[in-house]
């Protein structure tokens, strides 16, 4: 009888330590992720080799439970995000991530386009239709299209970017319909929509179907290069994945031997622009032994990314130099006037 007693306690115990990590707070943590070595990473045809390396930082970002939440809170070096400062209003972990792999697209495409320009080379544009984004809820278009569809025709019509699309669209009246053609998953479907007026403030009065949209565009470059990123979101390797192209394109090594670590956005004018856990990824490049950390300066503003990467240098002991930078042109200048590694 004791020993029931005994079991059904341990059982009780158990469920009682174990079901808060299944309750999920409306917050995400992040903490410090991993400094992963470009070269791997990006390939270009013939490109020429590198003596040390360079490499993009990430933080682990994840929905909160009670553990995790307590936990982040008694860390120096863990961050907690209300939900709304992460995923848009109304929208579905799907869309998130979608959106995510998107802005990391667009990253890859604006190293490539600022890589082979500074290297003197030719881009072309290749434009293939639209992604979706997101389908806004209430709207025609939900349970009919989902985020990551590309569409490539409307009315059987072909179009090609998404100011095509939006002026067809843009001649329909509330009531009509339209048969759009996409891809999912590697097949090609068509479905008949409604559009409908929306009902939110900002497009109060224009018709459409409900969905949100981007271009889906690719760059035509010679030699060829690839990016294989994996399920790695986000924007914030812009700086780090042109620095590695351009330097597979040039002769002359930037690295010079060292491994240099760093983050920031970059803009198809080679602007660098801030990220979010700087102080994160500080922590991840020292613990991958980066010996130079790359961190967008935002023209010197108080509290920038720079400013806070150095605070955490210091507070953390480590030896990694920090470099504020602006622009592609500034980290390229700053490179080529180091000195080789001996």
């Amino acid at each position: 009888m004791k020993s029931k007693k005994k079991i059904k306690f341990l059982v009780l115990a158990a469920i009682i330590l174990v079901a808060p990590s299944f309750y999920l707070l409306p917050y995400y943590v992040s903490k410090p992720g991993m400094a992963k070595e470009l070269k791997p990473i990006i390939e270009v045809e013939n490109g020429y080799k590198e003596e040390g390396g360079f490499m993009l930082t990430t933080v682990r970002m994840g929905r909160a439970n009670i553990y995790s939440y307590i936990i982040a809170k008694l860390s120096d070096y863990q961050e907690i995000y209300p939900m709304e400062e992460i995923k848009s209003e109304d929208e579905t972990d799907e869309e998130y991530n979608v959106r995510q792999l998107y802005l990391m697209d667009s990253s890859k495409s604006n190293a490539i386009e600022v890589a082979y320009k500074k290297a003197g080379l030719p881009v072309e544009y290749q434009y293939n239709g639209v992604y979706v984004l997101n389908v806004v809820p209430g709207m025609p278009a939900e349970d009919k299209l989902k985020p990551a569809d590309r569409i490539f025709k409307v009315d059987g019509k072909e179009f090609k970017t998404s100011s095509e699309f939006m002026d067809y669209m843009s001649q329909k009246e509330e009531g009509e319909y339209v048969v759009l053609t996409f891809e999912r998953n590697h097949k090609t479907n068509d479905v008949k929509v409604e559009l409908e007026t929306f009902k939110d403030k900002e497009n109060r009065g224009k018709v459409g179907i409900g969905i949100g949209l981007v271009d889906d565009k690719e760059l035509v470059v010679e030699p060829n290069v690839t990016v294989n990123t994996e399920e790695i979101g986000g924007p914030s390797a812009g700086l780090m994945f042109s620095l590695e192209i351009f330097n597979q394109l040039t002769k002359e090594d930037l690295t010079k031997g060292y491994n240099i670590a760093g983050t920031g956005t970059i803009s198809p004018n080679g602007e660098v622009g801030e990220i979010g856990g700087i102080d994160l990824k500080v922590i991840a490049a020292d613990k991958a032994g980066a010996e130079i950390f790359l961190a967008p300066n935002q023209q010197g503003e108080s509290e920038s990314n720079y400013e806070v990467a150095l605070k955490t240098a210091k507070d953390i002991g480590t030896n990694m130099k920090i470099i504020p930078i602006d622009t592609f042109d500034q980290a390229k200048e700053y490179l080529e006037s180091l000195e080789p590694k001996t």
